[in-house]
């Protein structure tokens, strides 16, 4: 019984030692040893053996087990491997595409918008981190290789350095200051140089050169922006403001010319100082809105600015005597002024009727549209003395009252030099037909004639006037009022009186008869001016579809046309026409 135990053991060692060993050969070998020890073994001996073969066996069964989990647990490691083994790399695609043309190559981009879309960081390990940044200097250094291909497409030529270009989609740095510059003009003429400058000259170098160049900085206008309607300024909110204030100053208003500041209520007076001792070229000066204008501002702007010419300051609230010694003072050097109707309206106008601005081109009082009827006193005479070389003169939404101041001559020769006259109100005008020869009786260049809203002007005080140019004519009736109108004809004659010359004319709501309609449409049609006469407003007038036809027919320049509200006229027609082609549209209906 020894010696068979002491076999077993053995075999299972060797088995344990021999991993390698073929199960077919192991079973053999089991079976000649059982064999020689049953021949050897006497009878009575049966029990013990078998009881050793089956101890054996069970043996043999842990065996196979233990080699069959490590034949399952090693498969998996190795179809892994040979998984990433058999990965597929693809090949960096180029960041271009070379296309062939007649006479040219075409190098084509083929990065598009979504390769550098952001994506969401994943909580990985650092092996991971460190692969994006072996990647990230691979990436850095393809440029080379892609200009090694180019060198051989392009066969070494002068449009090497374009491809590279093309490539790093650097055409904004290689470009010419001087034409960014201009582009950068046609940009701030229609948009202004604030925000549009500040934010391109943070693009690049390049730019911030273009933006800083002092040819595009000649007008600025500046909006309040830095806090919202109806909420207090900080303490650091102001500083940040005067800190601005003094940073564009000193580097972008070396040639300022223009310069309007809308919606101030703080820090109008450390803006104009500022401006003013910086800026000694500023020609213009427009404040809208604005509180607080005191009287040294001025002082400082007219010491300063030698070269100021026109001062607007419309809706502005500013101290009594401020502009007023602005005036007296500096008022030989200007050229044109704007300001509100309010209480302090009447030393201004007293201060210009006594020559405080002698060379004077521009006037212009306004008020609000909501503010009603709106008398202003004031004596033409001692104006047209003052003011000799006036050009300009509007009195907007203001109804002019005459009045005498003494020892003013009852007659003067008027303004010689006046080319625009504007008295428009949005309600009823109580100018008549002798207040307006008294300011235009020595006008024989007027050019543009706004009275709307004047219904007691008629149309043989209009036939009176010395003017023979005129080109515009706004005579139209705006205000909902059940007034008498004094001009009920005559429209006539006054279109074949300026039938050569005028290009413009509105009539809305004038209530002429249809045959003084047709008889003026006629002349504004067969006059030499035919060819230049462009805008017709007859909006709520007895206009027939036979006058618009004829004239309609003969202007060929015609591009507006308002004919709503026309009761004479049949349905589909009564509507604004915009443009020749329209306006030859409804030639075409009519016909």
């Amino acid at each position: 019984m020894g010696k068979q135990e002491a076999a077993a053991e053995e075999v299972y060692s060797y088995r344990r030692t021999r991993s390698g060993f073929v199960e077919t050969g192991m079973d053999s070998s089991h079976q000649e040893i059982s064999n020689s020890e049953e021949h050897e073994t006497p009878d009575n001996s049966g029990q013990s053996f078998q009881h050793v073969a089956t101890g054996i066996d069970q043996k043999n069964t842990i065996v196979h087990k233990r080699k069959a989990t490590r034949k399952r647990t090693d498969n998996p490691i190795k179809d892994e491997q040979s998984k990433k083994k058999k990965k597929f790399q693809r090949e960096q695609r180029p960041n271009y595409t070379v296309q062939h043309g007649e006479d040219m190559l075409l190098l084509i981009s083929n990065v598009s918008q979504f390769d550098s879309v952001w994506k969401h960081k994943r909580k990985g390990c650092k092996r991971k981190k460190a692969k994006t940044k072996a990647t990230s200097v691979r990436k850095k250094k393809e440029p080379k290789e892609v200009s090694k291909i180019t060198e051989e497409v392009l066969g070494n030529n002068g449009y090497l350095e374009e491809s590279e270009a093309a490539l790093g989609f650097a055409w904004s740095q290689r470009m010419p200051v001087e034409v960014l510059v201009k582009i950068f003009e046609l940009v701030v003429l229609q948009d202004g140089a604030i925000p549009f400058l500040c934010r391109a000259g943070r693009v690049c170098r390049l730019w911030n050169i273009a933006a800083s160049s002092p040819a595009l900085w000649h007008s600025v206008s500046i909006g309040y922006c830095w806090i919202e309607p109806g909420k207090s300024q900080l303490p650091g909110t102001e500083q940040k403001i005067k800190n601005t204030v003094d940073w564009l100053t000193q580097n972008r208003f070396s040639q300022l010319r223009n310069f309007k500041l809308c919606h101030w209520k703080k820090h109008v007076n450390y803006v104009i100082q500022t401006i003013s001792n910086a800026c000694s070229n500023l020609q213009s000066l427009e404040l809208f809105y604005c509180l607080g204008v005191t009287k040294e501002a001025f002082q400082n702007l007219g010491d300063a600015c030698q070269y100021l010419e026109s001062i607007n300051v419309q809706h502005t609230e500013f101290q009594d005597d401020g502009l007023l010694s602005f005036l007296e003072t500096f008022g030989s050097q200007l050229r044109k002024i704007s300001f509100t109707r309010s209480s302090k309206i009447d030393k201004l106008l007293n201060a210009l009727c006594r020559g405080s601005c002698p060379d004077l081109r521009f006037l212009e009082i306004n008020t609000k549209l909501d503010s009603g009827y709106c008398p202003l006193p004031i004596c033409v005479q001692a104006l047209q003395l003052g003011c000799p070389k006036l050009q300009t003169f509007r009195l907007m939404n203001i109804n002019p009252v005459p009045k005498m101041i003494r020892n003013t001559p009852s007659s003067t020769f008027g303004f010689p030099m006046l080319e625009e006259l504007c008295i428009a109100s949005s309600s009823h005008s109580f100018l008549n037909d002798q207040d307006l020869l008294n300011i235009l009786h020595g006008s024989p260049h007027l050019r543009v004639l706004d009275l709307r809203g004047c219904s007691r002007i008629t149309a043989a005080g209009l036939h009176m006037l010395p003017c023979e140019r005129l080109e515009c004519l706004y005579w139209g009736l705006y205000f909902n009022s059940k007034v008498m109108v004094a001009s009920t004809k005559g429209i006539p004659m006054l279109t074949q009186k300026w039938s050569h010359s005028l290009q413009e004319l509105d009539l809305t709501n004038q209530p002429f008869s249809e045959e003084d309609m047709e008889i003026a449409m006629g002349h504004l049609a067969h006059g030499t001016g035919a060819d230049s006469f462009h805008s017709l407003n007859l909006s709520g007038t007895k206009i027939t579809s036979g006058a618009i036809r004829l004239l309609v027919g003969q202007s060929t320049a015609l591009s507006y046309l308002n004919l709503s509200s026309c009761r004479y006229l049949p349905r589909g027609l009564k509507r604004i026409y915009r443009g020749q082609e329209d306006v030859h549209q409804l030639l075409d209906k009519l016909n």
